[in-house]
C-alpha cells in the first residue's frame, strides 16, 4: 500500500534544497533567482526568508542545538542539522510563522531525506525551544562572524564600529534602485545622497529600472567623468557600475577575465574584451582618461546579501586576492593619461584588499597620486560596505 506523505510547502522544501546545495560550494543568490522563479510571490520571499537567515545567523542556531538537544551540532548528519537550523530560525526569528508549521515541516524534511530515525529528536528540540533568551557564549557567537574575522574587523575599525556593522549584516539590505539621468523615479522611491540612487519601499520591482546597491552606485560619481572621454572598465561584470558610467555620452571600453564575464558586459552595446588585467594590458601607454579597476574581492562588506562567504573565505585568501589586486591596479594606471582619473574600489572592509593594495601599488612609482580614500561601513553608512580610491595621474 502506497503511504502518503504530509504536504510539504514549497517554501520550505526550496529553502532546503538551497541549503543542501550551499554546503557543496553553490552561492545562495544565484539558486534563489534560479529555484524560486515557478514559485508564487509569497513562497519565493519566504524560502528566500529562510536560506539567507539560516546562512546569516548559523552560529546562534547551532548554539541553540545545542542548548536544547545536548548534542554537539557537528556531529549530527547535516539533512538533521539543516531541519534544526530552519526550524529554529522560525520559531526564534519569525513572528509571523506558526509554531506547529516550524516543527511539523522540520520533522517532513527530515523523513523525506531517509533520517527517519532523527525525525523524533527534531521533534523533541524544536518542540522545547522558546524565546526565551540564551546567553550566547562570545562576540563571535551573537555577531555570527569567525572569530578571525571578527578580530580583524575590531583591530581595524574599533570595537564600536565591528559591532555595528556585523549586526548591520544580519538584517536583510534594502533595495535601491538606480534611476539614469533624465528618468522619471517610480512612485514610492524616495531619493538619497547619491545622484540617481532611489530607495525602493518593498513590493514588485517597477519595470525597466534595475537594483543596484546604494553603496555599488556611490563609485562611479568619483570618476568624475565628462562627455567624450576614454573609459575603460577593466573589471566590468555583471556592468551595472558600466551602465551608470554609460549614462555620461564616453567612449566606454569594457574588459573581464573570462569569455562569459566578458559577454555580460558586451551586452551593454560596447566594445568588451576578455583580459587578465593582472597581465600587461593590449593598450598604448596614456590610453584612457578615465579607469575604473572594480576589482574582484573576498565581498566582506555584503556579508548581508551573501553571507554564505563569512564561512568560506579565510586569511589566506587575503592574501591571495592581494596579490592579485595589486597587479590589476598598477597594469591599469599605465594606461591611465597624464592629467587622467583612476578609481580603484572593491566591496570589501578588509584594509589588506583596500589601503594596503593602494600603497604598494603606488609605491616607488612617480606620477601617480592617491587624492582620497573614502569606505562605507555598513551600520555607519546605509547599504553594503564599499572601499574606494581616487588616482590621479600627473
Amino acid at each position: 500500500m502506497m503511504v502518503r506523505l504530509p504536504q510539504l510547502s514549497p517554501s520550505r522544501r526550496v529553502a532546503f534544497d538551497i541549503l543542501r546545495l550551499v554546503e557543496d560550494g553553490a552561492y545562495s543568490t544565484n539558486l534563489l533567482h534560479q529555484h524560486t522563479a515557478a514559485l508564487d510571490s509569497r513562497d519565493a520571499g519566504l524560502a528566500r526568508e529562510l536560506v539567507l537567515g539560516v546562512l546569516r545567523r548559523r552560529p546562534q542556531l547551532d548554539h541553540l542545538t545545542g542548548h536544547f538537544s545536548g548534542r554537539d551540532p557537528a556531529r549530527l548528519d547535516l539533512e538533521v542539522r539543516l531541519a534544526l537550523q530552519m526550524g529554529l530560525y522560525q520559531l526564534r526569528y519569525l513572528e509571523r510563522i506558526p509554531p506547529h508549521a516550524a516543527v511539523g515541516e522540520s520533522v517532513e524534511l527530515v523523513r523525506r531525506t531517509r533520517k527517519l530515525s532523527a525525525a523524533g529528536l527534531v521533534n523533541a528540540v524544536l518542540r522545547k525551544a522558546t524565546r526565551a533568551q540564551v546567553p550566547w557564549p562570545g562576540r563571535a557567537v551573537e555577531l555570527c562572524l569567525p572569530p578571525w574575522l571578527l578580530q580583524r574587523w575590531e583591530q581595524q575599525y574599533g570595537e564600536g564600529d565591528a559591532r555595528r556593522a556585523a549586526l548591520a549584516m544580519l538584517e536583510a539590505p534594502e533595495t535601491f534602485l538606480r534611476v539614469p539621468v533624465g528618468a522619471i523615479p517610480p512612485a514610492g522611491a524616495s531619493p538619497t545622497g547619491v545622484a540617481g540612487c532611489f530607495l525602493w519601499p518593498g513590493g514588485p520591482l517597477p519595470e525597466g529600472f534595475r537594483v543596484q546597491d546604494i553603496g555599488s552606485q556611490s563609485i562611479v560619481p568619483l570618476l568624475a567623468l565628462t562627455s567624450g572621454q576614454w573609459f575603460l572598465d577593466l573589471c566590468a561584470a555583471p556592468g551595472g557600475k558600466t551602465l551608470q558610467a554609460l549614462e555620461t555620452p564616453i567612449h566606454a571600453i569594457a574588459s573581464d577575465r573570462t569569455l562569459a564575464r566578458a559577454s555580460e558586459a558586451a551586452a551593454l552595446g560596447i566594445p568588451a574584451l576578455v583580459l587578465d588585467g593582472t597581465r600587461p594590458l593590449p593598450f598604448r601607454e596614456a590610453a584612457f582618461d578615465r579607469i575604473l579597476v572594480d576589482a574582484p574581492c573576498s565581498g566582506t562588506g555584503t556579508l548581508g546579501r551573501n553571507p554564505e562567504i563569512k564561512w568560506r573565505i579565510q586569511p589566506h585568501d587575503l592574501e591571495n586576492l592581494h596579490e592579485r589586486q595589486v597587479k590589476l591596479l598598477r597594469n591599469a594606471l599605465r594606461c591611465l593619461k597624464p592629467g587622467g582619473r583612476a578609481v580603484y574600489s572593491t566591496c570589501s572592509l578588509e584594509r589588506r584588499e583596500n589601503e594596503e593594495v593602494v600603497d604598494e601599488a603606488l609605491r616607488g612609482v612617480a606620477g601617480w597620486r592617491c587624492q582620497e580614500m573614502r569606505l562605507r561601513l555598513p551600520g555607519r553608512e546605509t547599504g553594503d560596505g564599499f572601499f574606494a580610491a581616487v588616482i590621479t595621474s600627473a
